[in-house]
């Protein structure tokens, strides 16, 4: 019975060496954790950095290839006919009287854009996104429009002869405005204007609008056809 009796102690001495091995390997483990932890971070504020100025240096995804930053720039009357602009950024910029005649535009940006009397005409501007620009009497002739953002833009007195603006994501006010006078045929896609925008035909449209100096006038046997079922009022 003494024996054992004095081999109990024994056993819970044991116990207990295991249960503070256990917890120093523990221990271990989470301080070689923060210390791997404290070592990245230290090593990512650098790098970090470096990759913040180097965004900053070539703006990001533009001033690569076509892609050329003018966000909220000021290019009033600048001339960038026949030039490579895919997806180039003119956001906010101020593009009144520039010139883009010619130019390769698709995908560029122009959201917030100022283009009063801006000349875009042959240009390619397929899926370009222009919502909530200022585009009063720009230049869109014969231009390509495909797939282009211009929902809450002003495009009051724009020139859209010949313009296709096949899939453009428009204002319903925008395309009733505009097929008022829209005419004519794109020069390389061949599609009709008016058709692009959905208008309706241009005869139906002269004719519900008497007066309408080009629909179909009131003759004078009208007129006096008219006059004959009025009512007469004698004193």
């Amino acid at each position: 019975m003494r024996r054992a009796a004095a081999s109990r102690p024994a056993a819970s001495s044991r116990s207990r060496s295991v249960v503070v091995q256990a917890s120093a390997t523990k221990n271990l483990g989470l301080g070689a954790a923060a210390v791997a932890l404290a070592t990245t971070m230290s090593l990512a504020g650098p790098a970090l950095a470096d990759l913040n100025a180097y965004e900053a240096a070539t703006g990001g995804e533009f001033g690569i290839g076509s892609a050329m930053q003018y966000g909220e720039a000021d290019i009033q009357g600048k001339d960038f006919s026949n030039m490579d602009l895919r997806r180039s950024n003119f956001t906010s910029a101020d593009c009144r009287n520039a010139t883009f005649k010619g130019s390769n535009l698709q995908g560029a940006y122009f959201i917030k854009a100022v283009t009063f009397r801006t000349n875009f005409e042959d240009a390619n501007l397929s899926d370009v996104l222009m919502d909530r620009a200022t585009m009063v009497e720009a230049n869109l002739k014969n231009a390509i429009l495909q797939r282009a953002v211009f929902t809450r833009s002003d495009l009051k007195d724009a020139v859209i002869e010949g313009a296709d603006f096949t899939n453009a994501l428009l204002d319903k006010t925008q395309v009733m405005a505009l097929c008022k006078y829209a005419d004519g045929v794109n020069p390389v896609t061949g599609v009709n204007t008016r058709k692009s925008l959905g208008c309706g035909s241009q005869r139906k449209y002269k004719a519900s609008f008497p007066s309408n100096p080009d629909g179909p006038q009131v003759q004078e046997d009208e007129k006096e056809a008219f006059r004959k079922t009025l009512p007469v009022y004698r004193n």
